[in-house]
């Protein structure tokens, strides 16, 4: 019996399965990895830079069939899945870009004789699990600037992106990075040995609260660098706008990205009272209107749910939502794994729903009756990732993304994510910093090297 398989969906089918790593084997992968490390890190940079190029090359060439293996595993529509391709290729050649800058001494000014340089080297083995929503994006920013820097992967990917697993690591492996990077179908009993085994210096995790806590926890017993990308709950905050249709577009946009299971999609939709009762008219109109259907359809919006297990559990929250006293405006009536969009107004601070992460498209819409009040609902919450703030005040923008408790704001604009932008966040979102050039400053020995006159 396996964990990792393929199961459509769209149609509930099991397309493939894939056998789980045996210990023997997994034994051979860390092996290998710290093996490959020894030689891999003392390779000129330019050597590692050309050889991550070629990965985004590889990305680019197989670009359809990638796109299709996703659609097939996680219902992502075609379109959203050819550009997830599109952007793990840009953001794995950022990095080959950038390999000197992020490899190169940084000087330190000192009050005595000599020089000073921060010199950043490589840890070693890092073993990396990835969730499925993002099944490309998310290994390029963990891999691609890990490689650079001179460590070797292990990854890790979710149990039912097997198929897409494979096809990263013969992307990897055509590259001449066999070794290098290394794909297992581990179980979360294998992972908690690999975080042990004294030849992996770090972990980096990428999926929800209970993930990120267990595999810290293990990180913690064994002294091992940890890096957590987790859950949020953000906050799409609409002070003034002189472009309504255009700000409910936006919004519209932020929520139902990837179905709407995006960890920094905009999820709580916090309206000034003058702009709410249009803002909610127009904005519902549109969640109801995106089209659920055929995830391989050119004209689909919402696919299906990455599974039935996710739908269910969404349909769960919402029916639990509105038992509790919320108002369900739209929506809300799954069929199979497929969800529409939904909207949900009336929530109180006593109901599940304000704590909730809603993983799938459903909006929460709130009003208040200034800015103040604006910020206080958006930072009362226990995550803080990202954050959209509208407003036609450029001072007023400043002020509310100083005072926003996230780890990203982003002002009059959204899916304006591009891979010079470091992406994290705080509270229980994570602890860490992916893409841009902070990604490469994660899992490195900052050595200190002091010369005398």
């Amino acid at each position: 019996m396996t964990d990792y398989a393929v199961v459509n969906p769209a149609t509930g089918e099991t397309l493939a399965t894939y056998p789980t790593i045996t210990d023997e084997a997994l034994e051979a992968a860390i092996a290998g990895a710290d093996a490959a490390y020894r030689t891999w890190r003392d390779r000129p940079v330019a050597e590692r830079a050309a050889a991550i190029r070629k990965v985004a090359q590889l990305h680019r060439e197989r670009r359809d069939d990638l796109a299709a293996i996703i659609v097939r595993e996680m219902g992502k529509p075609l379109e959203a899945a050819l550009g997830e391709v599109d952007f793990a290729a840009d953001i794995t050649e950022y990095y080959a870009d950038h390999a000197e800058k992020i490899t190169g001494d940084q000087p330190i000014d000192i009050d005595g004789e000599g020089t000073a340089v921060i010199r950043r080297s490589p840890l070693g083995v890092l073993l990396g699990i990835m969730p499925w929503n993002f099944p490309y994006y998310q290994v390029a920013r963990f891999a691609a600037p890990n490689i650079v820097v001179g460590n070797t992967i292990l990854l890790k990917h979710a149990p039912q992106c097997p198929e897409s697993a494979a096809a990263i690591a013969a992307i990897y492996a055509d590259a001449g990075l066999e070794g290098v990077y290394t794909n297992v179908y581990a179980t979360n009993d294998q992972a908690a040995t690999v975080i042990a085994d004294r030849r992996v210096q770090g972990v980096s995790v990428t999926g929800s609260e209970r993930a990120g806590a267990a595999v810290a926890e293990i990180a913690g017993r064994n002294l091992k660098k940890v890096a957590l990308e987790l859950g949020g709950s953000d906050p799409f905050i609409l002070l003034s706008t002189d472009d309504l249709d255009g700000a409910v577009e936006a919004a519209v946009a932020a929520r139902l990205d990837n179905t709407g299971q995006s960890c920094n999609a905009a999820k709580r939709f916090i309206v000034v009272d003058g702009l709410y009762d249009a803002f909610l008219e127009k904005f519902t109109a549109a969640m109801s209107g995106a089209k659920v259907g055929d995830p391989f359809a050119d004209d689909t919006v919402l696919g299906p749910l990455s599974s039935l297990t996710a739908a269910e559990r969404l349909a769960e929250q919402v029916d639990r939502a509105v038992a509790q006293g919320a108002t369900l405006v739209a929506g809300g009536k799954r069929d199979g794994a497929f969800y529409p969009g939904t909207v949900l107004t009336d929530v109180t601070s006593d109901m599940d729903a304000y704590r909730e992460e809603f993983f799938g498209p459903v909006g929460v819409v709130y009003k208040v009756a200034d800015e103040d009040a604006a910020v206080a609902l958006a930072n009362d919450t226990s995550y803080g990732l990202g954050s959209y703030v509208f407003t036609t005040d450029e001072e007023q923008a400043q002020r509310v993304a100083d005072r926003i408790d996230a780890g990203m704001v982003y002002v009059n604009v959204v899916l304006a994510d591009e891979p010079g932008l470091p992406f994290g966040g705080v509270k229980r979102s994570g602890t860490s910093r992916e893409m841009g050039l902070l990604a490469a400053d994660e899992f490195v020995n900052k050595k200190l090297i002091r010369v005398g006159a």
